[in-house]
């Protein structure tokens, strides 16, 4: 019994190691497997990084090679333009604002000149002498008076000649000097206007000239001809002329309305000299007859 119950106890036993061994095997067996997942898929990461590399370079290289962008804002442009360019437009610039400020204090002289010219005409329009329109002009400082001035001058030089058609012609001479002195007066800054309005294209051409030389030689250096790439320098070349040409159109206007102001005003100039002559005429009229009066008196007494 015992011998039977020692030999069910060794086999119970060797069955249990086997079953053990079994274990042990499986396990083994299976834990290579287990530590070849994460191989398998480190495996796979790395080809789908090597797959996606080629892309991803690509896509760098392309953005590499996409030009920048920039703002093509006119204080931009004048910013990023060349140095020749830059004096171009300051210029320009310049001879603007030059052109406004002579519009600007040319119709206020005009003006004003033109309207106390007006008055004075006025005020003399029913004077029969040369003292009695100075009298009603008084101290006004316009072009009439400096008329009646040469006019009552040339009268007292040439008292006791009894020429009077040469005492109007040095009057008429004198009258001439002073329209011509008041004609180059009215006329200051005029020049200007016209010397910017001839010369501002041509002084921007020349800055579009020298820009767009720039920028074939930036085309020629890059080795490119996209537009993307030489459009800014040529905006920029541009730009001069644009501004050459915003400050020549105002400045042939102006000087055009101001050529068209200056000769109403330098008629009304020559209406005043024929004032004064007139002026003129009477009083050595009545001196001629005040003369004979006197002379006649004389004889009959």
């Amino acid at each position: 019994m015992f011998k039977t119950v020692l030999k069910i106890a060794v086999v119970l036993t060797f069955v249990s190691m086997g079953t053990i061994a079994i274990a042990q095997q499986t396990t083994a067996g299976s834990d290579p497997k287990v530590s070849a997942a994460p191989v398998a898929s480190n495996v796979q990461a790395a080809a789908v990084a090597t797959t996606l590399a080629p892309a991803d370079n690509a896509a760098t290289d392309a953005k590499a090679s996409k030009p920048v962008l920039r703002e093509l804002s006119p204080w931009s442009m004048f910013l990023s333009a060349d140095i020749i360019v830059k004096a171009v437009m300051i210029g320009l610039a310049f001879a603007s604002l030059v052109t406004w400020t002579v519009f600007i204090a040319k119709m206020v002289e005009l003006t004003v000149v033109q309207s106390r010219l007006r008055g004075a005409l006025s005020k003399i329009a029913d004077s029969r002498s040369l003292a009695e329109a100075q009298f009603a002009l008084g101290s006004s400082g316009t072009i009439l008076s400096r008329f009646l001035a040469a006019a009552m001058r040339e009268a007292r030089l040439s008292a006791g000649i009894s020429s009077d058609a040469g005492v109007k012609e040095r009057a008429a001479s004198s009258f001439a000097e002073i329209v011509r002195a008041e004609s180059r007066r009215i006329r200051l800054g005029m020049g200007v206007l016209a010397t910017i309005g001839a010369t501002s294209p041509f002084v921007g051409l020349f800055g579009t000239v020298w820009g767009i030389m720039n920028s074939f030689i930036g085309i020629s250096k890059s080795q490119t001809t996209n537009l993307a790439v030489v459009a800014p320098g040529i905006a920029e070349a541009l730009l001069a002329t644009a501004i050459g040409l915003v400050a020549a159109i105002p400045a042939v206007i102006i000087y055009n309305h101001f050529a068209r102001v200056t000769k109403a005003y330098l008629e009304l100039v020559g209406r005043s000299s024929g004032a004064a002559g007139r002026l003129l005429s009477r009083d050595l009229d009545r001196t001629h007859v005040s003369s004979v009066g006197r002379v006649g008196s004389h004889a009959a007494e």
